[in-house]
This record gives C-alpha cells, sequence and structure tokens, in this order.
C-alpha cells in the first residue's frame, strides 16, 4: 500500500523496571543525527524510577498499569503521534543514524509498510551471543518466514507507518500475557502490506534473555501460543493464498 511522505518519527519503549538500562537507550537517543520528534516511554508497572529517568531526557510517559508487553507496546503505539512509529525496548542501543536510516527508508520506499532490522547482542559470552543470534533469531526467520509469507517483526528494532497501526490497531492481542507481541502484530499484517527486512538497520541488544537455558526456554514457550493464537483464526492455506493474490494483483497494476 503506498502512502504519502512521512514527516515525523515517534519512538515508543515499553518499560517495567529497567530504569538504568532505559537511561542507556535514551542517552544513545540523545545522539542521533535526526532526533525523534516524539519518545513515548510506556511505563508498565514499574517500582523503579523509570518514569523519571524518562522525563530527565524529554519523553513523554504513558502509564499502563496492567502489565504484560502486548498491552504496555499496544498502548504506546496509540498514544504516538508521528507518521513513523518506531519500537525499542529498554536494553536497545541504537546507533546514531538509526532514526535517519528509517526515515529514509519510509521516503524512498513507499511501498514499504512495516520495516524490521537486526540485533548485535553485548552482554554476556560469545556463546550466549551465539545462542540469541542463531537458535533465537536464526530459528524465528527460518520458522515464521514461511508461515507469515513475509519477514517477522522483531520488536527490539522495528518502525510501522501510522497510519498502518491505526488500520490494524483493534485487531492485536492486547490481553494475552504468554504471546509475543511482534509476533502478534506479525500475523496481523495484511495480504497488501509489505515488510522490508533491512539487514542493516543493527541496534545492540541486551543477551541477558540467553544467558541461561531457563531464560532462553521461556522466551521460546512464547512462540507456539502466538503461532496456535491465529492459525485457529486464519488456516496457513488461506493465508499463503491471500498473500499471493495480493502479490498478483500488485504485479498487475
Amino acid at each position: 500500500m503506498t502512502t504519502v511522505f512521512p514527516r515525523s518519527v515517534s519512538v515508543v519503549i515499553p518499560v517495567r523496571d529497567d530504569a538504568r538500562l532505559l537511561e542507556v537507550c535514551l542517552s544513545a537517543l540523545a545522539r542521533q543525527t535526526r532526533i525523534a520528534d516524539e519518545i513515548v516511554i510506556v511505563d508498565n508497572g514499574s517500582s523503579d524510577d523509570t518514569a523519571a529517568v524518562a522525563e530527565r531526557f524529554g519523553a513523554r510517559v504513558v502509564s499502563e498499569p496492567i502489565r504484560g508487553i502486548p498491552r504496555a507496546s499496544a498502548a504506546g503505539y496509540d498514544a504516538a503521534t508521528g507518521d513513523i512509529i518506531a519500537r525499542l525496548d529498554a536494553d536497545s542501543r541504537p546507533a546514531p543514524d538509526w532514526i535517519a536510516r528509517i526515515e529514509r527508508t519510509f521516503r524512498t520506499r513507499g511501498d514499504v509498510d512495516f520495516v524490521t532490522g537486526e540485533p548485535r547482542f553485548y552482554g554476556a559470552t560469545p556463546l550466549v551471543h551465539w545462542m540469541g543470534a542463531h537458535l533465537y533469531i536464526g530459528g524465528m526467520y527460518a520458522a515464521m518466514g514461511p508461515l507469515l509469507g513475509h519477514a517477522p517483526l522483531y520488536g527490539s528494532n522495528m518502525a510501522m507507518r501510522a497510519s498502518v497501526w491505526r488500520m490494524l490497531s483493534g485487531e492485536v492481542h492486547r490481553e494475552e500475557q504468554n504471546i509475543h507481541d511482534d509476533f502478534d502484530l506479525s500475523f496481523h499484517v495484511r495480504p497488501g502490506m509489505t515488510v522490508l527486512r533491512d539487514r542493516g538497520l543493527v541496534v545492540e541488544v541486551s543477551a541477558r534473555p540467553f544467558q541461561d537455558w531457563a531464560s532462553l526456554r521461556r522466551r521460546l514457550s512464547y512462540v507456539v501460543p502466538t503461532v496456535r493464537l491465529h492459525l485457529s483464526e486464519e488456516p496457513l492455506h488461506r493465508r499463503r493464498q491471500a498473500r499471493r493474490e495480493a502479490e498478483r494483483s500488485s504485479v498487475g497494476r
């Protein structure tokens, strides 16, 4: 779907009790070559000074006391006022040109509705980095790509047109606790929408979720409920057929 040139960029960061990492993330955003028009911090029931850190950096704080990443991220997208909604997590460290690269992608690629990037893990050991990159991220693209018919969205490093979010906001699953919100949004991408996987859009992300098998297993355990939730609503063959038809229609125009 083609839309007008985007003019403003909002960055949404859902946070719960991660004030120190958030401070590093906001410091990185303050050093961008293209500064965000607004930063929306969704305080998801924090007991630390998350809100105070956000306000010190001039970010807008949205309170979402009911815990859960799907609910918190959606609240942030709802609150964002920019033409582009970019997403990070509190432990993300964007490169100085992160926002500029996102804006340039949407400016030069009018057919793109979503852009999703890559992680570069920091902290822990090289083995943990390998586990995160190959078992989790590599497995995500290998398994989810064929199911979706497009690249899955990676919540720690992604962006979308605000107009697209407004179309999908009433469809995403906000109340579920044991699903990945970025995978959920990925399943709601409509057949005529385009997801660009930009391997050059790299953000440093903490390797802490992969520091032990229990943490990795917990993250992986959210994948099956997310997939099951959507395949019960839309069988795989129908999803693939709808995307093929949309692609043929696009080529024919």
